[in-house]
Protein backbone atom coordinates (compact mmCIF):
# COMPACT_ATOMS: atom_id res chain seq x y z
CA UNK A 1 0.00 0.00 0.00
CA UNK A 2 1.32 3.42 -0.95
CA UNK A 3 1.31 6.16 1.70
CA UNK A 4 0.41 9.71 0.67
CA UNK A 5 0.54 12.42 3.33
CA UNK A 6 -0.50 16.06 3.19
CA UNK A 7 1.19 18.37 5.68
CA UNK A 8 -1.01 21.43 5.98
CA UNK A 9 -0.48 24.76 7.69
CA UNK A 10 -4.21 24.66 8.33
CA UNK A 11 -6.23 23.54 11.31
CA UNK A 12 -5.63 20.08 12.77
CA UNK A 13 -9.40 19.88 13.36
CA UNK A 14 -9.76 19.17 9.64
CA UNK A 15 -7.44 16.12 9.68
CA UNK A 16 -8.68 13.03 7.90
CA UNK A 17 -7.42 9.64 6.78
CA UNK A 18 -8.84 7.32 4.12
CA UNK A 19 -7.93 4.47 1.81
CA UNK A 20 -8.61 4.45 -1.92
CA UNK A 21 -7.77 2.21 -4.85
CA UNK A 22 -6.26 3.75 -7.97
CA UNK A 23 -5.64 1.48 -10.97
CA UNK A 24 -5.67 -1.65 -8.83
CA UNK A 25 -3.33 -0.33 -6.13
CA UNK A 26 -4.32 0.70 -2.60
CA UNK A 27 -3.36 4.12 -1.25
CA UNK A 28 -3.46 5.37 2.32
CA UNK A 29 -4.19 9.09 2.10
CA UNK A 30 -3.92 11.32 5.17
CA UNK A 31 -3.99 15.01 5.98
CA UNK A 32 -2.15 16.39 9.02
CA UNK A 33 -2.64 20.02 10.02
CA UNK A 34 -0.09 21.92 12.12
CA UNK A 35 -2.35 24.83 13.18
CA UNK A 36 -0.21 27.42 11.43
CA UNK A 37 3.03 26.30 13.11
CA UNK A 38 5.66 26.56 10.34
CA UNK A 39 8.43 24.94 12.39
CA UNK A 40 6.18 22.02 13.28
CA UNK A 41 5.51 21.54 9.56
CA UNK A 42 9.26 21.43 8.90
CA UNK A 43 9.75 18.91 11.71
CA UNK A 44 7.01 16.61 10.39
CA UNK A 45 8.42 16.80 6.88
CA UNK A 46 11.86 15.76 8.12
CA UNK A 47 10.32 12.80 9.95
CA UNK A 48 8.35 11.69 6.88
CA UNK A 49 11.16 12.16 4.37
CA UNK A 50 12.01 8.76 2.91
CA UNK A 51 9.23 7.03 4.86
CA UNK A 52 6.23 7.74 2.61
CA UNK A 53 5.68 7.59 -1.14
CA UNK A 54 4.76 11.24 -1.74
CA UNK A 55 3.89 14.38 0.20
CA UNK A 56 1.52 17.23 -0.54
CA UNK A 57 1.88 20.70 0.95
CA UNK A 58 -1.43 22.17 2.09
CA UNK A 59 -2.31 25.69 3.14
CA UNK A 60 0.64 27.02 1.17
CA UNK A 61 1.89 27.01 -2.40
CA UNK A 62 5.40 26.55 -3.71
CA UNK A 63 4.54 28.20 -7.00
CA UNK A 64 1.93 30.64 -8.25
CA UNK A 65 1.29 31.19 -11.95
CA UNK A 66 0.02 33.88 -14.22
CA UNK A 67 -0.68 32.95 -17.83
CA UNK A 68 2.96 33.36 -18.82
CA UNK A 69 5.05 33.44 -15.63
CA UNK A 70 5.77 31.33 -12.58
CA UNK A 71 6.47 32.83 -9.17
CA UNK A 72 8.19 30.99 -6.31
CA UNK A 73 6.78 31.55 -2.84
CA UNK A 74 9.58 31.96 -0.35
CA UNK A 75 8.00 30.03 2.52
CA UNK A 76 6.56 27.31 0.29
CA UNK A 77 10.02 26.68 -1.10
CA UNK A 78 11.44 26.53 2.44
CA UNK A 79 9.12 23.61 3.14
CA UNK A 80 9.86 21.90 -0.15
CA UNK A 81 13.61 22.11 0.44
CA UNK A 82 13.29 20.21 3.74
CA UNK A 83 12.64 17.05 1.73
CA UNK A 84 15.64 15.24 0.30
CA UNK A 85 14.16 11.84 -0.62
CA UNK A 86 10.37 11.91 -0.87
CA UNK A 87 8.69 13.67 -3.82
CA UNK A 88 6.65 16.71 -2.83
CA UNK A 89 3.98 18.75 -4.65
CA UNK A 90 1.66 21.66 -3.85
CA UNK A 91 -1.34 20.89 -6.08
CA UNK A 92 -0.56 23.52 -8.72
CA UNK A 93 -0.20 20.91 -11.46
CA UNK A 94 -3.78 19.73 -10.95
CA UNK A 95 -5.11 23.25 -10.56
CA UNK A 96 -3.87 23.95 -14.08
CA UNK A 97 -5.26 20.73 -15.55
CA UNK A 98 -7.99 19.00 -13.53
CA UNK A 99 -9.75 22.21 -12.48
CA UNK A 100 -9.70 23.59 -16.01
CA UNK A 101 -11.16 20.28 -17.23
CA UNK A 102 -13.86 20.29 -14.53
CA UNK A 103 -15.12 23.70 -15.66
CA UNK A 104 -15.33 22.45 -19.25
CA UNK A 105 -17.20 19.33 -18.12
CA UNK A 106 -19.67 21.33 -16.02
CA UNK A 107 -20.24 23.84 -18.80
CA UNK A 108 -21.73 21.05 -20.96
CA UNK A 109 -24.37 20.36 -18.30
CA UNK A 110 -27.46 22.60 -18.76
CA UNK A 111 -27.70 23.01 -14.97
CA UNK A 112 -24.29 24.64 -14.79
CA UNK A 113 -23.62 26.30 -18.16
CA UNK A 114 -21.51 29.33 -17.26
CA UNK A 115 -22.53 31.54 -20.18
CA UNK A 116 -23.49 34.93 -18.67
CA UNK A 117 -23.78 33.44 -15.16
CA UNK A 118 -22.74 35.89 -12.46
CA UNK A 119 -19.63 34.18 -11.11
CA UNK A 120 -17.44 35.18 -8.18
CA UNK A 121 -14.01 33.55 -8.04
CA UNK A 122 -12.77 34.46 -4.58
CA UNK A 123 -9.10 34.07 -5.49
CA UNK A 124 -7.77 33.35 -8.98
CA UNK A 125 -4.04 34.02 -8.75
CA UNK A 126 -3.52 30.49 -7.42
CA UNK A 127 -5.95 28.99 -9.97
CA UNK A 128 -5.29 30.51 -13.39
CA UNK A 129 -6.45 27.28 -15.05
CA UNK A 130 -9.93 27.53 -13.56
CA UNK A 131 -10.02 31.29 -14.13
CA UNK A 132 -9.15 30.91 -17.81
CA UNK A 133 -11.73 28.15 -18.30
CA UNK A 134 -14.49 30.28 -16.74
CA UNK A 135 -13.64 33.18 -19.03
CA UNK A 136 -13.60 30.87 -22.06
CA UNK A 137 -17.04 29.57 -21.02
CA UNK A 138 -18.43 33.11 -21.10
CA UNK A 139 -19.04 33.65 -17.38
CA UNK A 140 -19.91 37.15 -16.16
CA UNK A 141 -17.01 37.08 -13.74
CA UNK A 142 -15.52 38.92 -10.80
CA UNK A 143 -12.09 37.83 -9.58
CA UNK A 144 -11.97 38.60 -5.86
CA UNK A 145 -8.24 38.44 -5.16
CA UNK A 146 -7.98 42.06 -4.06
CA UNK A 147 -11.19 41.81 -2.02
CA UNK A 148 -10.70 38.55 -0.13
CA UNK A 149 -6.90 38.13 -0.01
CA UNK A 150 -5.82 41.78 0.28
CA UNK A 151 -8.98 43.28 1.84
CA UNK A 152 -9.35 46.00 -0.79
CA UNK A 153 -12.67 46.64 -2.54
CA UNK A 154 -11.23 46.29 -6.03
CA UNK A 155 -13.08 43.75 -8.21
CA UNK A 156 -11.16 42.42 -11.21
CA UNK A 157 -13.34 41.87 -14.27
CA UNK A 158 -11.10 40.46 -17.01
CA UNK A 159 -8.37 37.85 -17.35
CA UNK A 160 -6.05 40.51 -18.77
CA UNK A 161 -6.54 42.70 -15.70
CA UNK A 162 -6.00 39.64 -13.48
CA UNK A 163 -2.72 38.88 -15.22
CA UNK A 164 -1.64 42.52 -14.97
CA UNK A 165 -2.37 42.54 -11.22
CA UNK A 166 -0.65 39.17 -10.76
CA UNK A 167 2.52 40.28 -12.51
CA UNK A 168 2.55 43.47 -10.46
CA UNK A 169 1.75 41.99 -7.03
CA UNK A 170 3.07 38.44 -6.96
CA UNK A 171 6.79 39.32 -6.87
CA UNK A 172 6.18 41.00 -3.49
CA UNK A 173 3.39 38.72 -2.23
CA UNK A 174 5.62 35.70 -2.84
CA UNK A 175 8.03 36.94 -0.14
CA UNK A 176 5.39 37.21 2.61
CA UNK A 177 4.55 34.65 5.31
CA UNK A 178 1.51 32.77 4.02
CA UNK A 179 -0.59 33.68 7.08
CA UNK A 180 -0.71 37.31 5.94
CA UNK A 181 -2.62 36.47 2.76
CA UNK A 182 -4.32 33.11 3.41
CA UNK A 183 -6.30 31.62 6.32
CA UNK A 184 -4.07 29.18 8.21
CA UNK A 185 -4.29 27.58 11.65
CA UNK A 186 -7.26 28.70 13.75
CA UNK A 187 -8.37 31.12 11.00
CA UNK A 188 -9.70 28.06 9.18
CA UNK A 189 -12.10 27.45 12.08
CA UNK A 190 -13.37 31.01 12.51
CA UNK A 191 -15.12 33.65 10.44
CA UNK A 192 -13.54 36.96 9.53
CA UNK A 193 -14.96 40.37 10.37
CA UNK A 194 -17.40 40.26 7.47
CA UNK A 195 -18.07 43.68 5.98
CA UNK A 196 -20.33 45.02 3.27
CA UNK A 197 -17.44 45.01 0.79
CA UNK A 198 -17.39 41.21 1.13
CA UNK A 199 -21.12 40.49 1.43
CA UNK A 200 -22.26 42.40 -1.66
CA UNK A 201 -20.28 40.15 -3.96
CA UNK A 202 -21.85 37.02 -2.44
CA UNK A 203 -25.29 38.60 -2.87
CA UNK A 204 -24.55 39.32 -6.53
CA UNK A 205 -23.09 35.95 -7.51
CA UNK A 206 -24.99 32.87 -8.63
CA UNK A 207 -21.79 30.81 -8.83
CA UNK A 208 -19.03 31.06 -6.20
CA UNK A 209 -15.74 29.34 -7.00
CA UNK A 210 -12.22 28.95 -5.68
CA UNK A 211 -10.43 27.96 -2.49
CA UNK A 212 -12.91 26.88 0.17
CA UNK A 213 -11.06 28.54 3.04
CA UNK A 214 -11.49 31.94 1.39
CA UNK A 215 -15.14 31.13 0.61
CA UNK A 216 -15.88 29.92 4.14
CA UNK A 217 -14.15 32.78 5.93
CA UNK A 218 -16.61 35.34 4.58
CA UNK A 219 -19.80 33.27 4.32
CA UNK A 220 -22.99 35.30 4.84
CA UNK A 221 -26.03 33.96 6.67
CA UNK A 222 -27.86 33.04 3.48
CA UNK A 223 -26.72 31.78 0.10
CA UNK A 224 -30.07 30.79 -1.40
CA UNK A 225 -29.81 28.82 -4.61
CA UNK A 226 -26.09 29.37 -5.14
CA UNK A 227 -23.73 26.98 -6.90
CA UNK A 228 -20.38 26.53 -5.16
CA UNK A 229 -17.42 25.00 -7.02
CA UNK A 230 -14.53 24.23 -4.68
CA UNK A 231 -12.78 21.37 -2.85
CA UNK A 232 -11.35 20.40 0.55
CA UNK A 233 -14.76 20.31 2.20
CA UNK A 234 -15.59 18.25 5.27
CA UNK A 235 -19.01 16.84 6.20
CA UNK A 236 -19.42 19.73 8.63
CA UNK A 237 -18.80 22.17 5.77
CA UNK A 238 -21.44 20.41 3.68
CA UNK A 239 -23.99 20.72 6.49
CA UNK A 240 -23.16 24.41 6.92
CA UNK A 241 -23.67 25.11 3.22
CA UNK A 242 -26.95 23.21 3.21
CA UNK A 243 -28.25 25.30 6.12
CA UNK A 244 -27.32 28.47 4.26
CA UNK A 245 -29.44 27.44 1.27
CA UNK A 246 -26.74 26.49 -1.24
CA UNK A 247 -28.35 24.50 -4.03
CA UNK A 248 -25.35 22.72 -5.57
CA UNK A 249 -21.98 21.92 -4.05
CA UNK A 250 -19.46 20.79 -6.65
CA UNK A 251 -16.02 19.53 -5.66
CA UNK A 252 -13.25 19.41 -8.24
CA UNK A 253 -11.45 16.51 -6.53
CA UNK A 254 -13.20 13.17 -5.97
CA UNK A 255 -14.88 12.38 -2.68
CA UNK A 256 -13.03 9.73 -0.68
CA UNK A 257 -14.87 8.25 2.32
CA UNK A 258 -17.09 11.30 2.70
CA UNK A 259 -14.34 13.91 2.27
CA UNK A 260 -13.05 15.96 -0.64
CA UNK A 261 -9.28 16.27 -0.28
CA UNK A 262 -7.17 19.14 -1.56
CA UNK A 263 -5.46 19.16 -4.95
CA UNK A 264 -2.08 18.77 -3.22
CA UNK A 265 -3.08 15.35 -1.84
CA UNK A 266 -4.41 14.08 -5.15
CA UNK A 267 -1.38 15.41 -7.01
CA UNK A 268 0.90 13.64 -4.54
CA UNK A 269 -0.90 10.37 -5.35
CA UNK A 270 -0.54 11.17 -9.06
CA UNK A 271 3.20 11.74 -8.87
CA UNK A 272 3.65 8.38 -7.15
CA UNK A 273 1.77 6.71 -10.02
CA UNK A 274 3.41 8.62 -12.88
CA UNK A 275 6.89 7.99 -11.49
CA UNK A 276 8.53 11.17 -12.78
CA UNK A 277 10.12 14.09 -10.98
CA UNK A 278 7.61 16.86 -10.32
CA UNK A 279 9.39 19.29 -12.65
CA UNK A 280 9.33 16.71 -15.47
CA UNK A 281 5.60 16.00 -15.35
CA UNK A 282 3.60 17.64 -18.14
CA UNK A 283 -0.01 18.69 -18.36
CA UNK A 284 -0.54 15.79 -20.76
CA UNK A 285 0.72 13.38 -18.08
CA UNK A 286 -1.88 14.65 -15.64
CA UNK A 287 -4.69 14.65 -18.20
CA UNK A 288 -3.85 11.12 -19.31
CA UNK A 289 -4.05 9.87 -15.72
CA UNK A 290 -7.28 11.77 -15.07
CA UNK A 291 -8.79 10.00 -18.09
CA UNK A 292 -7.50 6.59 -17.00
CA UNK A 293 -8.93 7.09 -13.51
CA UNK A 294 -12.20 8.38 -15.00
CA UNK A 295 -12.26 11.23 -12.49
CA UNK A 296 -15.42 13.31 -12.43
CA UNK A 297 -16.39 16.28 -10.26
CA UNK A 298 -18.46 15.50 -7.19
CA UNK A 299 -21.95 17.03 -7.51
CA UNK A 300 -24.33 17.31 -4.55
CA UNK A 301 -27.73 18.95 -4.77
CA UNK A 302 -28.20 20.20 -1.22
CA UNK A 303 -31.45 22.16 -1.61
CA UNK A 304 -33.38 21.15 -4.75
CA UNK A 305 -36.32 23.42 -3.91
CA UNK A 306 -34.30 26.63 -3.56
CA UNK A 307 -33.57 28.75 -6.63
CA UNK A 308 -31.20 31.67 -7.07
CA UNK A 309 -32.64 35.16 -7.12
CA UNK A 310 -30.65 38.36 -6.94
CA UNK A 311 -31.77 41.90 -7.77
CA UNK A 312 -28.17 43.09 -7.99
CA UNK A 313 -26.25 44.01 -11.11
CA UNK A 314 -22.57 44.86 -11.15
CA UNK A 315 -23.51 48.53 -11.31
CA UNK A 316 -25.28 48.10 -7.96
CA UNK A 317 -22.26 46.67 -6.16
CA UNK A 318 -19.22 48.20 -7.83
CA UNK A 319 -17.09 50.46 -5.60
CA UNK A 320 -17.51 54.21 -5.77
CA UNK A 321 -14.24 55.88 -6.88
CA UNK A 322 -12.59 57.75 -4.02
CA UNK A 323 -12.49 61.06 -5.90
CA UNK A 324 -16.25 61.24 -6.60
Amino acid sequence: MKKIISISLGSSKRDHEATVNFLGEDFLIARKGVDGDFRKAQKLLRELDGNVDAIGLGGIDVYLFSRKKRYTLKYGMKLKEVLKKTPVVDGSGLKNTLERLVIKQLDKDPRFSFRDKKTLMVCAMDRFGMASALVEAGADIIFGDMIFALDKDIPIRTIDELEEKADKLLPEISKLPIGLIYPVGEKQDTYADIQEKHLKYYRWAEVITGDFHYIRRYLPEKLEGRIIVTNTVTQTDVETLKKKGVRYLITTTPEIEGRSFGTNVLEAAFISIIGKKWEDITGEDYLDLIERLELKPGIRELNPEITYRSPYTFEDIKPVPANT
